[in-house]
């Protein structure tokens, strides 16, 4: 008999519909249940390509009798994260209060009235690893309910207090304005933590770092740090060349467990690849290295073949599971690869890293640790014979591999995620000159709006063909990203314009009385309290991103209060980035460009869309460039502007303007200028 959850449409939620534990879905309900009954609530978080929730789930809550415990004293209610980012961030800000401690999943016992008690993360079905088990703690918590409930009360009263506390001190204040050494002493921060054999940051695990690579990239093409841009291509160079990417399909896994990169945990994110595309676009325009491409070229593939829905959406992930084991899919034993290449395949074994005993745990997970052509003169072959070989080897393994049972995939579309592989999808479009992957964008972009854009307003969740779950700031401010930066390219002002007016929105629903914005909006009643995400975590600061669209959307619509405002959000985090570059990376990288004076670009005329995008590739950070196509344009930017047929290059910063220009070069000069 299934439970509440066989009516959701969450992948995460299905996977659980068939437990014998009476899951319901989060909302009203259940804690309308909890009243009645007197019951604590059990709010078990997670998501559907998360390894450890897949590993509870067996050991406890498919077990009749761990089960009939939960069911008999308390209301047991699964949330997937993904869907309620929101309700995920609050309980997990208790948790790591009450533990020190995170991740997924997320276990957390909270009263009728939704305020935390207890939580942690994963739980086994015996005492071990220093904690007790699942059925040993929730005998625990269901005795302190019914022995202490005021004690209990207070308790939560007190952590909600912390928690409030905690949201006010994380707000900086105006700093003094230490613009002119920011850029050198958060590069030097950044790579003072910096792995200088293996790339990244830090040790293991290893994360992609995708903002933080972006601002060593920013930073050198601005001030010509080698040490810089050395560090962010070692970091590119590793994580193309490890296990963490994957070799025979194109794509990233969401990180390491170890500090080379060889040992992925395997599930394939939508954001992660989303993120890491504009990053070895920007690396291929500093460096021309073709690895680079390959990685962008190959990793859309991936994303069209394996996560592109038939409307042009695109899915949230692939598992680390298949046939219940992580990482079966993708890794391979020597008699496995033999079976497909036979054993005169030397060269393609030493290649790719393939020994009889295998790399991890008896099997062989495909890397390449040495160059191409270092190889292939131990072979004897030359280079291009070399690459010949590597490529019917992939192919050959592709090909066996795509036989075998699939990783599980989470088909629900995501409007933050969707907004972000757009932007990607675009920069590289522009980059590599492919008109496909621009008209892909184009494309994508318009569905997105068709999908989540409803008469109740701007939907999180699509599935099915409908969309569901009111979106929250990093969805909205995704989107004005993803909005303003096809507009600019592309010269459609009315996606200038739709991006300006969700601005206004944003304002309205989600600002904070110390300028910064709420992760929900103002309606917001299903949780006990609203919080203000700072810094980058698996997706760019929400508030950054409100800081750079307030800013470029308020370039275009001259609107001086939009620029005011984003600048003075820079300035209050200036110190808080300069001490942990890493954690704040979008927001380093804006507060750079703040620091050197950006630049207004409007390219006009007949050939305006061609020269806007040979701007772009110039790599200059400093440029906002927009495409101006119309004559009589609503873009208070672009009035006055157009002048005739002829290329025209307008160059402003934030207090002169240039004279039109006609040539790139001289453009760039302009840019490269102090003023």
């Amino acid at each position: 008999m299934p439970n509440q959850l066989i009516h959701e449409q969450s992948p995460y939620l299905l996977q659980h519909a068939h437990n014998p534990v009476d899951w319901m879905p989060w909302g009203d309900a259940a804690f309308d249940l909890a009243r009645a009954k007197n019951l604590p609530v059990l709010v078990s978080i997670g998501y559907s390509a998360c390894h450890w929730c897949h590993v509870m789930e067996h050991e406890s809550f498919e077990d009749a009798d761990t089960a009939a415990f939960m069911n008999a004293h308390f209301v047991c209610v699964k949330v997937d994260r993904e869907e309620h980012p929101d309700v995920d961030q609050y309980y997990m800000d208790a948790v790591q209060a009450i533990s020190g401690g995170g991740g997924w999943p997320l276990n957390v016992f909270v009263t009728p009235d939704r305020h935390p008690f207890f939580g942690g993360t994963y739980y086994p079905p015996r005492p071990a690893y220093g904690r007790p088990s699942w059925m040993e703690l929730c005998s625990r918590i269901s005795a302190l309910w019914n022995e202490q409930t005021q004690q209990v009360r207070e308790q939560t009263k007190q952590l909600g207090d912390y928690l409030s506390e905690m949201t006010k001190k994380l707000f900086p204040q105006q700093q003094e304005n230490r613009l002119a050494e920011f850029s050198e002493r958060a590069a030097t921060a950044l790579l003072k933590v910096a792995d200088q054999e293996a790339g990244g940051f830090g040790q293991a695990p290893k994360f992609p770092g995708s903002m933080a690579v972006d601002f060593l990239l920013q930073h050198h093409a601005l001030t010509d740090n080698a040490d810089a841009i050395k560090q962010a291509l070692l970091s590119l160079d590793k994580m193309a060349c490890g296990g963490i990417y994957d070799q025979l399909g194109g794509g990233f896994a969401r990180y390491a467990t170890d500090k080379k990169w060889l040992v992925p945990h395997f599930e394939k994110m939508l954001y992660d690849n989303a993120l890491l595309l504009p990053v070895y676009c920007s690396a291929w325009l500093a460096s021309n290295k073709e690895l680079y491409r390959d990685v962008v070229l190959d990793t859309i593939r991936f994303i069209n073949r394996e996560l592109k829905s038939e409307q042009e959406l695109f899915f949230c992930a692939l598992d680390a599971d298949s046939e219940g084991e992580e990482g079966k899919y993708y890794v391979w034993s020597w008699e496995e690869w033999i079976a497909v290449l036979g054993r005169d395949r030397a060269f393609e074994a030493d290649y790719l890293g393939v020994t009889p005993d295998g790399n991890w745990e008896g099997t062989n997970i495909l890397n390449i640790n040495r160059e191409l052509k270092e190889v292939a003169a131990m072979y004897g072959l030359t280079q291009p014979e070399a690459a010949m070989r590597v490529k019917n080897a992939v192919q050959q393994l592709f090909a066996a591999r795509s036989l075998r049972v699939r990783p599980g995939l989470d088909d629900k579309c995501l409007l933050s995620w969707n907004a972000l592989i757009n932007i990607a999808l675009l920069t590289a479009g522009v980059v590599f000159e492919s008109a496909e992957l621009e008209q892909q964008a184009t494309t994508h972009l318009d569905m997105v709006m068709r999908a989540f854009d409803t008469e109740s307003g701007l939907m999180r969740v699509w599935k099915n063909g409908s969309a569901r779950i009111p979106a929250r700031l990093d969805d909205v401010a995704f989107l004005i990203w993803a909005l303003w930066k096809n507009g600019a390219i592309t010269g459609n002002e009315q996606w200038l314009l739709t991006a300006s007016e969700l601005v206004e929105a944003v304002i309205a629903d989600y600002s904070h009385e110390e300028g910064f914005f709420y992760y929900s909006p103002k309606d917001q009643t299903d949780i006990p309290s609203r919080k203000v995400e700072l810094y980058d975590g698996a997706t760019p600061s929400v508030n950054a991103v409100m800081a750079q669209n307030l800013w470029v959307c308020g370039i275009y619509m001259e609107n001086s209060e939009w620029v005011a405002r984003a600048e003075s959000m820079m300035m209050k985090m200036q110190s808080t980035a300069l001490r942990n570059p890493y954690s704040y990376g979008l927001w380093a990288q804006l507060i750079q460009k703040l620091a050197f004076g950006p630049k207004t670009v409007v390219c006009t005329g007949a050939d305006a869309v061609v020269t806007a995008r040979a701007m772009i590739r110039q790599n200059q950070p400093l440029a906002h460039v927009f495409t101006c196509k119309k004559e009589k344009s609503e873009i208070p930017l672009f009035k006055n502007k157009h002048f005739d047929d002829k290329k025209y290059i307008f160059v402003c910063s934030k207090n002169a303007c240039y004279a039109p220009v006609t040539e790139i070069g001289v453009a760039l000069a302009l840019i490269s200028q102090q003023v």
